[in-house]
């Protein structure tokens, strides 16, 4: 891999929508610009930090990004995708590198701003349990300071329900921007096999760019990783999140109250695996989740699903399935914090990257667990 010797590569970017309508043959038209309400429009990210992980990117996925097979790598997924063949899509390591160095970062960028916008909703980083080991210390016992200090930082949890590389470096984007340096543990679940991306990316993450030996002793200096290795403790679950029991559940999410996403992945859940399995396991995150969790739902605005009954479908939204699910089946385990339709991500025309990359639109919603999962009383469910 060439060496980082400070100097900045020419990058670009695009501001071409991300999933453009066709309309008539060889035209395409950007959808219309659908504002969010002023309740929910996330802040980005710092310039410098947006920069820095575009840069994590660029050094993880260096190969990739300037291999002669990059291209048609590409269009072969793309041309999956829209034949529905996840199989062959994320079948291959080479595929799933060349996916997460191709749609992941705006994606993180994206992420990384709502997390960093609903950090008031998330749960409690230094939740009372935490306080409570931090201050019963047994009366002149010595602790290590780095140790006392490690107990006193704050801690976030996260597990991602589908996706790896987006989810994890906008994570740790989350974190480092907080001047509370928290300790972030994060779960990564999904079907494919991303450990190696998920692997890679960490490594770029927590250590410092490898700078030429020729590098002056104020790039030296400046050198430092994204995130500090203690911060950001990551794991990697090849789960099919339909096919776990709720024992398998229970165990990923724990006994501590959590952040779950699904982010860009609920439709696909209901579209691939069908309306009955995903309910199921909404159903089953309900009745494992500790009080206090939350779950932050992103994905395509206007998402429909079908559901078949005899020889007739039915169309139904992703919104409607998801909100039938929550607060009418087990109206007494969640509350609804966020919800937007539509929600525009644009990338600032002067980041750098080594392929061009596209805004993004999305529909976002999020809630709370107040308590165990009750379902509805007979007759109640659907009112």
């Amino acid at each position: 891999m060439p060496q980082n010797t400070g100097a900045p590569k020419k990058y670009t970017t695009s501001t071409k929508a991300q999933n453009p309508h066709r309309h008539g043959k060889g035209k395409i038209r950007t959808p219309p610009v659908v504002e969010a309400p002023p309740s929910f429009n996330p802040p980005q990210l710092t310039f410098p930090t947006q920069e820095r992980l575009l840069d994590v990117f660029a050094r993880t996925f260096d190969d990739e990004l300037s291999g002669p097979h990059l291209e048609p790598t590409i269009q072969k997924i793309k041309g999956d995708l829209f034949n529905r063949d996840f199989a062959s899509a994320f079948g291959t390591e080479e595929h799933l590198s060349v996916y997460a160095a191709r749609w992941a970062p705006p994606r993180a960028l994206c992420y990384s701003s709502i997390f960093n916008f609903l950090r008031h909703q998330f749960p409690s980083l230094l939740p009372a349990e935490a306080r409570e080991k931090v201050a019963v210390v047994p009366e002149g016992t010595a602790q290590p300071e780095d140790e006392l200090d490690q107990r006193r930082r704050p801690r976030v949890r996260m597990m991602s329900v589908g996706g790896a590389a987006a989810e994890l470096t906008s994570f740790a984007a989350f974190l480092a921007s907080d001047p509370r340096a928290p300790v972030g543990e994060i779960t990564l679940v999904d079907s494919g096999s991303w450990a190696s991306v998920v692997d890679r990316l960490q490594e770029k993450l927590v250590n410092p760019p490898q700078l030429s030996k020729y590098a002056s002793e104020a790039a030296i200096a400046a050198s430092k990783p994204f995130i500090s290795p203690d911060s950001l403790l990551t794991t990697f679950a090849q789960h099919d999140v339909l096919a776990v029991d709720k024992d398998c559940l229970a165990r990923l999410v724990g006994t501590e109250p959590l952040v779950v996403t699904m982010l860009f992945t609920l439709n696909e859940l209901y579209t691939s695996g069908g309306i009955g399995k995903t309910t199921t396991f909404l159903l089953n995150l309900s009745a494992c989740l500790a009080p206090g969790s939350v779950l932050l739902v992103v994905d395509s605005p206007g998402s429909y699903s079908e559901a078949g009954v005899g020889d007739k479908s039915k169309s139904y939204p992703m919104q409607w399935l998801l909100d039938h699910t929550l607060t009418k089946t087990v109206p007494d385990t969640w509350e609804k914090l966020e919800s937007c339709d539509s929600v525009w991500f644009r990338l600032a025309e002067s980041l750098r990257y080594p392929i061009s990359l596209e805004n993004m639109r999305y529909q976002i919603h999020l809630y709370r667990v107040r308590g165990p999962a009750k379902p509805a009383a007979e007759g109640q469910e659907g009112s």
